[in-house]
Parts: structure tokens; C-alpha cells; sequence
């Protein structure tokens, strides 16, 4: 039995979802299932090819929902899960019961786990604390930016490893750790220490980078890091460095897309007025309410930077 999951790659709640998935699948249905991982990111011409749905059985978890035949699971908890209003009406109509939505959730991780209890009386006590964390860091759950950015956690440290090692070879491994170790336990390994250190100058330099490329006006920091190779950075730096801000809007580009990320403070002074997935929906990106991104084509920086400034100006009204 071969166990296709596709996950939300690059990100500590589409890690830790696939690998409770896994646990739950393992342990309900098959023990002795082999489980492939295919991770996936956002891209401005999303499409999901036969060639993904390769298993016995075919998992999506923390990612965008699609009608292909060969699916049989789907947890998501975005409020911009679908790529058309055919595949909402797809996952209404054609619904098996395997197939669950919830955005009301902060993280896909409490969602598997919840409904994972609720349907199948499923618990998995020593995977608490995965489950705990996926919810700080997917829902910004951290007490202070300090927290978030000083990585003094082991969550914090496989978060940093996740989001910026290349390639997805390492995040599948620290799924395939995630099914039966602690936190602690995996970050300290060797393998993972060994790309943590490098990163972890890196993302001191991307603080400072960041610093140097921000302004601050009417409670938005806008940077541009068009030419910087931080994609990856830690998404909470603007407001470690600017504590008096409400939202962030950004554009930065990778191999694969130029993105325009669009933040809001979970610490911010003053209540927040905007729904940020609604307004990336605009521009045919998503996310959830108090975070978003549009992915356009690697070669569209300039149209970037104008959808960039149209929500800056937005934001700051």
C-alpha cells in the first residue's frame, strides 16, 4: 500500500500536518503502509498534475483543495482553498466524507487532530506538543516578536531549518521524525544542526537586511528585497524591529515566483481592520485573514511592486 501526501511544503504546519496524517493513517488503517511526500508551494499558474496522484492513496494536507479523481483525503484551513469557485462546488457536491475544510482553525495540524478525534476517536498523546506548536507558529501564537525571532525554542529552530533549507529532501525527513520524535530530539540531530548553524547567520543578516530596507508609515512596513536571497526570512522580523507597526507588505523573488507577502502584527496597538486573504484575492493569491500572499511569474517584478504599492496604500487608509 502506497500513501501519497501532498503537503504544504517549506512551512512547520504543512510539515507537521503530513506527519500527524501519517501517524493517524499508520495507526487506524494500515501500519504497514509505505508513505511518499510531494511538497508543494504556491505558484502563480497552480496546477495539479495527474502524475501527483501516483498513490494507492492520495493525501492533500495544509494545501489548496483539487477535484483530481485519485484524491481521497484533503485537510485545509485556509480561508483561500480553492483555485475556482468548480473546484468549491466540486468539494461540496462530491464531498466523501474524507474530505474536510475548517477555516476557522489557525493550523491544519489542530484541525487533523480534531476531527481525527471527533470521527475516528483517534489520539495520539505524545504528538501534544507537535500539535501545540503548529498552532503557535501557523497562528502567530507567540507571547512576544522576541519569541518569534530570537529561536530560542526548538519549534522556532526546525521552523527556521524548514523554511530555509533548499530543496524538500530535509523537511520530508523531519516529517518521517516528526511521526514518533520530540521537537527537541530532532532539532538536535546532527543532519539538522548542520544546516540550522548556516542558516541561523543567515537569518541574523536577514534582520539586518530588513532593518535597512524598510520604511514604517501609517502603521505599514513596506520592504523590497528584490536581489537579497531571503525568500525564506523569518516572518516576524518587521514587527521585532518595528513594534509600533500594524501590518507589513512585501515583495521578494525565488527560483520559482515573485511573491508580494502581506502581514499583520500579532501584537499590534490597535485593532486590525482588514481581511488580508480577501485583499490578496483580489490579485489571485490567499491566505488567511490576518495573512496572505499573491505568487506571480518570476519575470513580473515590476507588476509585484505596483500590486505592492496598491496594498500598501490600502492598508495605510
Amino acid at each position: 500500500m502506497r500513501v501519497r501526501v501532498l503537503y504544504h511544503d517549506h512551512c512547520f504546519d504543512g510539515a507537521a500536518s503530513a506527519a500527524f496524517f501519517t501517524r493517524f493513517y499508520r495507526d487506524k488503517f494500515r501500519p504497514d503502509a509505505e508513505f511518499l511526500y510531494t511538497g508543494m508551494a504556491h505558484k502563480a499558474s497552480q496546477i495539479f498534475e495527474d502524475s501527483l496522484f501516483d498513490g494507492d492513496e492520495n493525501a492533500i494536507v495544509d494545501f489548496k483543495y483539487s477535484p483530481h479523481p485519485k484524491l481521497t483525503w484533503w485537510f485545509d484551513h485556509h480561508q483561500s482553498a480553492f483555485l475556482t469557485a468548480e473546484d468549491a462546488d466540486h468539494f461540496r457536491t462530491h464531498s466523501s466524507g474524507r474530505k474536510m475544510y475548517d477555516p476557522a482553525f489557525r493550523s491544519c495540524t489542530k484541525y487533523i487532530s480534531t476531527i481525527t478525534g471527533e470521527r475516528y476517536g483517534y489520539r495520539a498523546p505524545d504528538l501534544d506538543e507537535l500539535v501545540e506548536w503548529a498552532e503557535i507558529i501557523d497562528g502567530a501564537q507567540y507571547p512576544n516578536a522576541n519569541a518569534a525571532v530570537e529561536l530560542k525554542e526548538p519549534a522556532s529552530r526546525l521552523t527556521l531549518v524548514i523554511e530555509g533549507s533548499k530543496g524538500s529532501g530535509v523537511v520530508q525527513s523531519i516529517i518521517r521524525w516528526m511521526c514518533n520524535n520530540k521537537l527537541r530530539e530532532i532539532a538536535d540531530k546532527p543532519d539538522v544542526q548542520t544546516l540550522f548553524q548556516p542558516l541561523y547567520q543567515r537569518h541574523l543578516r536577514s534582520i539586518e537586511i530588513i532593518r535597512g530596507r524598510s520604511t514604517c508609515q501609517g502603521g505599514v512596513v513596506f520592504f523590497d528585497l528584490v536581489g537579497e536571497d531571503l525568500d525564506g526570512h523569518n516572518k516576524f522580523i518587521p514587527y521585532y524591529l518595528f513594534p509600533e507597526s500594524v501590518y507589513t507588505v512585501s515583495v521578494s523573488v525565488s527560483a520559482f515566483r515573485t511573491k508580494v507577502s502581506v502581514g499583520s502584527n500579532p501584537w499590534a496597538p490597535q485593532p486590525l481592520r482588514h481581511n488580508l486573504a480577501t485583499i490578496c484575492e483580489r490579485y489571485g493569491g490567499g491566505g488567511h485573514p490576518k495573512v496572505g500572499a499573491i505568487s506571480l511569474e518570476t519575470h513580473e517584478v515590476e507588476q509585484a511592486r505596483q500590486v505592492a504599492r496598491e496594498i500598501t496604500a490600502e492598508l495605510q487608509s
